[in-house]
């Protein structure tokens, strides 16, 4: 039975394929990256077989937290860009559209269905029938102004 002191390139290799696939079921770019260390240090070991399982243990811990970090800076300052925007924003698409109030605003909140939807209203206070314009969204609730006659 080998030692864990006798550690070949290969186990390296193996574990990098294990931290990849773990990477594809929860992704995250967390086990991506460290599975991309795990194969750098097991190209490290090819190269240089005498390296004690100690140093390639650090040099796995340093490349994965470097990478993750390295990842983690740039992911921020480059966020992906999306064809849709307002996905899942319900709210923003509705930016822009007028309706009657079927309902007084009070102490200038209310519920009003728009689109099949119950929402809640915030504006000033306004009574029934008034014509309003949706101005933006603030999470659940649409912020509406009277549109000018």
């Amino acid at each position: 039975m080998e030692s864990f002191t006798d550690v070949q390139f290969w186990y390296w290799w193996v574990f990098a394929l294990f931290l990849i696939a773990v990477e594809v079921f929860a992704p995250g770019a967390i086990a991506l990256w460290m599975g991309i260390s795990a194969g750098i240090v097991g190209a490290l070991v090819y190269l240089f077989p005498d390296l004690l399982w100690e140093k390639q243990v650090i040099i796995f811990a340093v490349l994965s937290v470097v990478s993750v970090a390295v990842w983690r800076v740039y992911a921020k300052k480059h966020p992906p860009v999306s064809d849709n925007p307002n996905l899942n924003k319900r709210g923003h698409d509705l930016i822009g559209q007028s309706f009657a109030l079927t309902n007084d605003l009070k102490n200038g909140v209310g519920r009003e269905t728009v689109n099949g939807v119950i929402w809640k209203i915030k504006g000033g206070d306004l009574p029934e029938g008034t014509k309003v314009s949706i101005t933006s969204v603030e999470g659940t609730t649409l912020i509406v102004e009277p549109e000018q006659a």
